[in-house]
Parts: structure tokens; C-alpha cells; sequence
């Protein structure tokens, strides 16, 4: 008898807690008060909150689901690389001025589709290959450098035409550098910064830095994917430099987060003068030099057959100057000594369908501009 009771209590208990978690009273609302849409955004929810608000919620037995359609949202658990769960991440689409409401309810999450990804791809001279649904880049390692030909210094850019992750398939077939029917690489970096890399700006000099040596895997999918690439030290104007960059790849995005530290040996320059800077190609292509709002944007020329890469760059403080040097577009600033700075870089492919005129990617660079200068999203917990 003492057994059945305890049952149905506990059985009560359990129906009560996802009861809660489902009452409309108990949701976790997102509105957007701009006057931009948002779609496809991945959305950070801190887990630490979400854990006041459902102290019942385990995290490998929760879904989240639209409270209006109670269509289930897909989520990734965030956890910067540690043990811990830091935040609950979601991908969302909110008209302006629209409200989303969110139910956490106790029960399996549906198998969610891996939407980025990213890996060291030892068999290839230590690259580091990264992808979301829209597009994919690469760093160069130490192999490659030490290898004698070919090293570049700068971010690659792969570009697809299909929402599936294709790194390892062009890796496993050896051939990248032809369109097979997903996209290829034919994007072109040499001893330049490619599409969005950034360097130390000196003496009116470019340091580059040699290849990263360490890297570590903090997140991998399926809406973001986060690493971080180690750099060993490097002569800057006579003196010792060291950098870590920390790359994040939301799902729905073009663009990286680039979240990069300095550590200068000299310790009287407390700002680090720095260029970002973008490769520029032989003939004629739109650009976008807006120093005002810290946003440059190029659209290549056509590359024959293989379409049209479009390239842009962020950088949300105070831009001194954009030029073209050589044959590169680089943005000049500074940024503090051994602290980090964020910025955000990446490229779109016109044969991938959805940004296919240089308009089209200088109003996306611009409108992603705001949002970061003025985030419209207001998360009540």
C-alpha cells in the first residue's frame, strides 16, 4: 500500500512539474522591439536562469517548444569548453515587433539536424576546417608553413551551394577544387590576410604572425561551433607578440565571431595598432569602404564559371582609416593590449542562391551592423 501511494504521488509530482513548465504564465518570452526582422538567429539563453525559472529541468531530459504552435524548437546545450553548461542556445526567426514565448517542458528532444561543424584535419598539413548551412573557411598550420611552398597567412573560404556539412566528404574524396555539385574552393589567399584575417600594424609594416601550433574544440554544433587557435611568438618591430584567436560559427550566419587577444611585450603600448584585411583581386569589383560604421565589404569579380565570392568585415569600435594597400583592403585601429577584441568577418557565394548581388551583401553587412551596435532582441526570463 505504501508503495502505490508513493507512486501516484511521485506520478503527481511529475505531472505537476510539466504542468508548470508548460503553463503560459511560466514561458520565457523573446521580442523583438527593432525594426528588423531576425531570421534564422541563434540566441543565447543563460542556463543558470533557465534553471531559476525550471529548477526541475535536467539538461538531458528537457525540449523547448513555441508556445503559440508548440512546434519543437531545436537547442544546443553551450559549454565554452569547459564541464559545466553555460547557455542553452536556440535558433529563432521574429519579425519586428513580434514576441516569441518559449515552453520548457520535462521529456527527449527530437534528434536535431547538425547545422555546423568544425574540425583539425591532421591528413591535410594541419588545417583547421570550419562550416555552417551557408558557407565554410579554413586556418593554415604548422605542416603547411614548414612544409616550404604554398603557406598562406590568411582566413580560406569554402563555399557551398547545399545546407549539409561537406568538409569531411572533400576531404575524404581529395578534391575540393572543383565544384562537384555542393560548392568547391576556389578562393584564393597567398601571403595575405584572405577574407578577414587580422595582423599587427607597426612602423607602417604588416606582421604577419606564423601559423597557429595549438588548437582546442570549446563547441561543435549543431548551431555553433566555437575553437580556439593558438599562435606561437613572433618578432613585432623588434619585439615579442602572442595572440590566441577564438572563432564562433552560428548557424543561419555568414559571419564568424572573432574574438582575438594581443600580448605585446611592450608594455608602454597599452593600444595595439592593427589592420584587418580582405585580398583583392585582379580587375574590377564593387567595394565598401564605410570607416563611419566600421563595416567593409568587397564583391569579387567573376571567377569564370565558379561564380562570385563576396567578402565583408565588421569591426564594431573606432576605424581610423580604410584604404587599399597593394593588393589588399584593410581597415586600420587599435585594439588593447592583452585584452580581447571582437570583430566579425566572412563571404558569401552568389551560386548558393540566397545573397546574389553586391547590394543584397552590402545591405546584409549593413543591417548586421545595427543589430550588433544595437541589439533588438529583449529576452525576459
Amino acid at each position: 500500500m505504501k508503495i502505490i501511494v508513493s507512486i501516484v504521488c511521485f506520478s503527481i509530482v511529475g505531472f505537476l512539474c510539466v504542468s508548470c513548465a508548460t503553463s503560459k504564465n511560466n514561458t520565457i518570452k523573446i521580442e523583438n522591439i527593432s525594426n528588423f526582422s531576425y531570421i534564422d538567429k541563434v540566441v543565447s539563453l543563460s542556463w543558470k536562469d533557465v534553471k531559476v525559472k525550471y529548477p526541475f529541468l535536467e539538461v538531458d531530459n528537457f525540449r523547448i517548444l513555441d508556445a503559440n504552435s508548440l512546434k519543437e524548437i531545436p537547442f544546443q546545450l553551450e559549454m565554452k569548453g569547459g564541464t559545466e553548461v553555460q547557455n542553452v542556445l536556440i535558433q529563432i526567426s521574429l519579425d519586428s515587433k513580434n514576441t516569441l514565448d518559449l515552453l520548457f517542458e520535462v521529456g527527449k528532444h527530437s534528434e536535431f539536424s547538425t547545422k555546423t561543424f568544425g574540425r583539425y584535419v591532421p591528413e591535410r598539413l594541419d588545417d583547421f576546417t570550419w562550416e555552417n548551412d551557408k558557407i565554410a573557411y579554413r586556418m593554415y598550420g604548422k605542416a603547411l608553413e614548414e612544409g616550404g611552398e604554398g603557406n598562406a597567412y590568411g582566413i580560406d573560404v569554402w563555399v557551398k551551394s547545399t545546407d549539409r556539412m561537406v568538409i569531411n566528404e572533400r576531404y575524404e574524396r581529395g578534391e575540393y577544387h572543383v565544384d562537384l555539385g555542393d560548392g568547391m574552393d576556389y578562393y584564393h589567399v597567398g601571403l595575405t590576410l584572405g577574407a578577414g584575417n587580422m595582423a599587427p600594424f607597426l612602423n607602417d609594416s604588416i606582421w604577419y604572425s606564423k601559423n597557429y601550433t595549438r588548437w582546442k574544440v570549446l563547441d561543435n554544433g549543431p548551431l555553433r561551433t566555437t575553437f580556439q587557435l593558438e599562435f606561437d611568438e613572433w618578432d613585432v618591430n623588434d619585439k615579442k607578440m602572442k595572440a590566441t584567436k577564438t572563432v564562433s560559427l552560428d548557424a543561419g550566419s555568414q559571419l564568424n565571431k572573432v574574438e582575438v587577444k594581443y600580448t605585446y611585450e611592450d608594455d608602454g603600448l597599452k593600444q595595439i595598432p592593427v589592420v584587418v584585411g580582405i585580398i583583392k583581386r585582379t580587375g574590377n569589383g564593387p567595394e565598401l569602404l564605410d570607416a563611419q560604421h566600421g563595416v567593409l565589404g568587397y564583391w569579387e569579380p567573376k571567377h569564370g564559371d565558379n561564380g562570385t565570392t563576396g567578402v565583408g568585415v565588421i569591426i564594431p569600435s573606432k576605424v581610423n582609416n580604410m584604404q587599399v594597400r597593394k593588393d589588399q583592403y584593410l581597415a586600420m585601429f587599435e585594439i588593447p593590449n592583452n585584452e580581447i577584441f571582437i570583430y566579425y568577418t566572412g563571404a558569401v557565394w552568389d551560386k548558393a542562391g540566397f545573397i546574389t548581388t553586391e547590394k543584397q551583401w552590402f545591405n546584409y553587412l549593413k543591417e548586421t551592423q545595427e543589430k550588433i551596435a544595437d541589439n533588438g532582441l529583449f529576452i525576459g526570463l
